[in-house]
C-alpha cells in the first residue's frame, strides 16, 4: 500500500511540476507579446495565442491577467528570445528556444545540459537548417470532414493536415502564415485547442530504446531549465 502511495505521490508532483513550468513559459510569452504589440488581444495575434494556450493548460484567468499587468509595468523583466542549436547523443539534432533576462546565465546552463547529457552545443545555423519553422494548430476531431477542411484552408497557407495519437486534428502552415490561418479558423467557427510556433524536422533518427532514453533524458533536463521555453528534436 505504501509503495502505491509513493508512486501516486510522485506522479502528482510530476504533474504539478509540468503545470508550473507551463504557467511560467506562458507568462514569459505574454510578457514578450505585450511588450511587442500591446495588451489588446484583438490587435495582438501573439497575445491571442497566449490566451488560447493558457486555456489549454488550465492556467487560471486571473494569472493570465496578472501576467499582462506585469508586462505593462516599467519594472518587469525584458526577456530576450534566443535559440540554441546542438546535438544530443547518437547524432540527434536539438533546437532549444529560450526566453531570458540573462543570456550569459542561459548559454552557460544550456551548454552544461548538453555536456552532462553527452551531447554538444553547436553554433548558430548548425542544426536549424534541418528543420522547418511552422505554425501548428490543434483542433477537436468531432464531426470534422478532414478532406473538406483541407480544401477550405488551402488558400490560407495550409501545408499539412492530419491526426495525432490523441485523436486531434493537426493543421500546419508556414510560421509567417499564422495570422491568416488563425483568422480563417476563427471565421469558420473551428474550435482551436492550442496554437504553437514549432520546428518540424525534415528527417528523423530512429534509435533503440536504450539510446532513445539517453536522448530523452537530455531533452527533459533542458525542458526543466527555467530559461528554456521549448525543445525540438528529430528523434523518431
Amino acid at each position: 500500500m505504501g509503495r502505491i502511495f509513493e508512486v501516486r505521490k510522485s506522479a502528482m508532483f510530476a504533474r504539478w511540476d509540468k503545470m508550473a513550468k507551463n504557467f511560467t513559459r506562458i507568462g514569459k510569452e505574454i510578457a514578450i507579446a505585450v511588450k511587442a504589440a500591446g495588451p489588446d488581444p484583438e490587435n495582438n495575434p501573439a497575445l491571442r495565442r497566449c490566451y488560447l494556450n493558457a486555456k489549454a493548460c488550465n492556467m487560471p484567468k486571473d494569472r493570465v491577467e496578472a501576467a499582462i499587468k506585469r508586462a505593462m509595468g516599467k519594472d518587469t523583466s525584458n526577456y530576450e528570445e534566443i535559440m540554441y542549436e546542438g546535438y544530443a547523443p547518437h547524432g540527434v539534432a536539438v533546437l532549444v528556444e529560450t526566453a531570458t533576462d540573462n543570456p550569459t546565465r542561459t548559454v552557460a546552463n544550456v551548454r552544461m545540459h548538453f555536456t552532462k547529457g553527452h551531447g554538444s552545443l553547436g553554433t548558430t545555423g548548425s542544426v536549424a537548417f534541418g528543420f522547418t519553422h511552422m505554425a501548428e494548430f490543434k483542433i477537436k476531431n468531432e464531426g470534422v470532414d478532414v478532406d473538406e477542411l483541407e480544401l477550405d484552408l488551402i488558400d490560407f497557407g495550409l501545408e499539412d493536415i492530419g491526426e495525432n495519437t490523441e485523436g486531434q486534428i493537426i493543421i500546419r502552415t508556414a510560421f509567417n502564415e499564422y495570422g491568416n490561418m488563425s483568422k480563417a479558423l476563427e471565421n469558420k467557427k473551428v474550435e482551436v485547442i492550442s496554437a504553437e510556433l514549432t520546428w518540424v524536422p525534415a528527417n528523423t533518427v530512429e534509435l533503440d530504446e536504450e539510446k532513445s532514453n539517453e536522448v530523452l533524458k537530455l531533452v527533459d533536463n533542458l525542458e526543466q531549465d527555467e530559461d528554456v521555453q521549448k525543445v525540438f528534436h528529430n528523434l523518431k
